[in-house]
This record gives C-alpha cells, structure tokens and sequence, in this order.
C-alpha cells in the first residue's frame, strides 16, 4: 500500500465514513491514478479537467456514477492533500432529475408469486413490505426482527442511521415459514462461501438478480431492480393515505425534500386537484371540422 492511499484510508476511517464509501473512494483514485500513470499528488486541475471529460465522453459513465468519482477526488485533495482551492476545479456533474419507474400493486404480486423459491420470494416480500434498501436487506439480522413491537430493526443504514420499519403481519407470517425451512443463525438471509453455505452477510448482487428474475418470469417489461420495490414502496404508502413525514423516517431520508419527490408520482395526490382546462367552457369535440387543409389567406 502506498503512503497516499494509506493516508486517505487513514482520513476516511478517522470520519468514521462507511466500508462501502471508503472502497469506492479508494477505487475511484486508483482509476484516476491508472489514467495518466501518475501519483495523484503529482496531478493538478488540467488533469482533473481532462480526467472528468473521459469519463462523460469515452467511457460513458452515468452523472450520478462520475458523482461519486468527483466526490472522492474532492476528498483527496482537500481533506488528504489539504489543497482547500481545488473544489472549484472539481464540478459535480449535472444531474438530470428523472421521475423513477413504480410497479403497480397488482405487478408486485405477480412479481412475489414469480420468485424462484422461498429465499427469494421472502426477499422480494420484505424489500417491498418495509422499503429498506438492497444493502440494508444484505444485513439484517435474525435478531433484527421484533415480532412483540411488529417493527424491524435497520442498524446503519446510510448515513450510519438506526431506524425502525414495518413489520407487516403478512410479511411475518413468511419470515417464520422461512426460518423454519432455512434455520438462518446470525444473518437472515445467509450468503455462501466457496459455494457453500455460511453465516455471512448475502451479497447485493445476489438480491440483484432474486429480483430481476422474478421480474422477468412474471413477464414485467419494466427494468426490475430491488431500488424499484423501494419506489413502489413509498408511492403506494403515499396513496393510501401516509403523510411524507411518516414515509420519510420509514425510508430513513434525511431532508423531507428527498421523500416529497414521490409526490410526482402518486395519482392520488396528482388527481386532488383538476386542469384548469376544466374552468372554461370550450365547444364539444363532436363539433369541430375535420378538414386538414390550411386556410388560404
């Protein structure tokens, strides 16, 4: 390990910032290094600049991706390097705001009745059902599941945050037919090593695909991935009444602007209010000319 990586493990760990960030930091350097052949200690703002135009123009790479590649060359130079004038030379990329894709209740059941097996139809039910995040599912412990207070208990999720979720009486009804059939010890949804089953965290990709499969032998067009569950999750609790306060410590947002964007996407809340086409008084469809011909002036 060289002296620079070791110095901005060294700031990373000291902030306490999470495994997850901290190898894709580390990754992200590494790449920017590999680029031009160079210690990053020896690279300045026209090589920042170029480096950012190769990952937009050659490789492709989404905004929200270089985002986190911007986000790791800001922290090695300014809390690493201690050079404070570069973050004017390190832009984040715009980012397109697109409304997410939601499933409808009646493709979330034919998504869970599509899972392959138990394991997986208890994953599909349990991302659905609480609207945690793929990460968090991957840790959840057996321990984590409080059947007296009907809540499940999600410990570091991002930001480092504890929060409770619900535990839905159908849902519990499956955990246990689950635990009786897989005997899960420590984690609940145990992952393999050397292919062979071990008392280890499942991997993201594993869910990953649970979903995805599912999605496809239950003949859904859309793109299913488990982040979707979390979005069908949120709108349909919007529809059926919860308030944006409620959904937001549910999904464990930190600012309320991240949870009101779902009211783009509830009908309920797009139908409380009518077009003011409806206000005034136009003639019937019936009565307009069909004619296409233009006018002669």
């Amino acid at each position: 390990m060289t002296h620079l990586r070791q110095k901005m493990l060294d700031e990373l760990q000291r902030r306490n910032y999470s495994q997850n960030t901290v190898y894709t930091y580390l990754h992200a350097v590494e790449d920017f290094s590999r680029y031009f052949h160079r210690s990053p200690d020896r690279l300045g703002p026209d090589h920042i600049r170029q480096y950012q135009a190769h990952l937009f123009r050659d490789r492709k790479l989404q905004a929200g991706t270089i985002t986190s590649y911007v986000a790791a060359l800001r922290f090695l130079y300014v809390k690493t390097l201690r050079r404070p004038y570069l973050p004017e030379h390190i832009p984040f990329p715009k980012r397109p705001r697109q409304l997410p894709v939601v499933l409808s209740p009646e493709e979330v059941q034919r998504l869970i009745d599509s899972a392959e097996n138990l394991m997986r139809r208890t994953m599909v039910m349990t991302l659905y059902a609480t609207g945690i995040r793929c990460s968090e599912l991957c840790h959840l412990k057996v321990s984590d599941i409080d059947s007296e207070r009907m809540v499940i208990h999600v410990h570091k999720g991002k930001g480092g945050r504890d929060r409770d979720v619900l535990l839905s009486p159908k849902l519990l009804e499956t955990l246990r037919e689950y635990w009786r059939w897989m005997k899960p010890r420590t984690y609940l949804f145990p992952g393999t090593v050397d292919n062979w089953r071990a008392d280890v965290p499942i991997t993201p990709k594993v869910v990953w695909k649970a979903v995805n499969q599912a999605g496809k032998r239950a003949g859904i067009g859309k793109c299913v991935a488990p982040h979707l569950l979390r979005h069908s999750f949120a709108t349909h609790m919007l529809e059926a009444g919860a308030d944006l306060r409620t959904i937001q410590v549910l999904l464990g947002h930190a600012k309320i602007g991240d949870t009101a964007f779902y009211l783009h996407l509830s009908r309920r809340h797009l139908q409380a209010v009518a077009s003011p086409l409806e206000a005034i008084e136009v003639s019937r469809p019936d009565e307009v000319k069909r004619s296409r011909r233009l006018m002669k002036r």
